[in-house]
């Protein structure tokens, strides 16, 4: 956002954030040729898993859990005799 307000130059602002200068023309080119995309409001959102497959998942990740633990505990005490 600093290159794009102009404020500083480019040597001044590649010294600050220790980036090429090519680098900050590459990201300048790339915003104006996709800002639209960008800064849509409307925006694809990719459906995320839902609050039930989630908690689905937690139950069946403790489950293993707490069946791995109580299995290290017997290999445990088996190889302890």
């Amino acid at each position: 956002m600093a290159a794009l307000k102009g404020d500083k130059t480019l040597a001044e602002l590649s010294a600050q954030y220790q980036v090429h200068q090519s680098q900050i023309v590459a990201w300048k080119q790339q915003l104006a040729e996709h800002a639209d995309e960008v800064f849509a409001g409307g925006g694809k959102k990719e459906a995320g898993p839902t609050l039930e497959d989630m908690q689905a998942k937690i139950g069946q990740l403790a489950l293993e859990n707490d069946f791995l633990f109580v299995a290290l505990g017997r290999i445990n005490d088996a190889s302890a005799k």
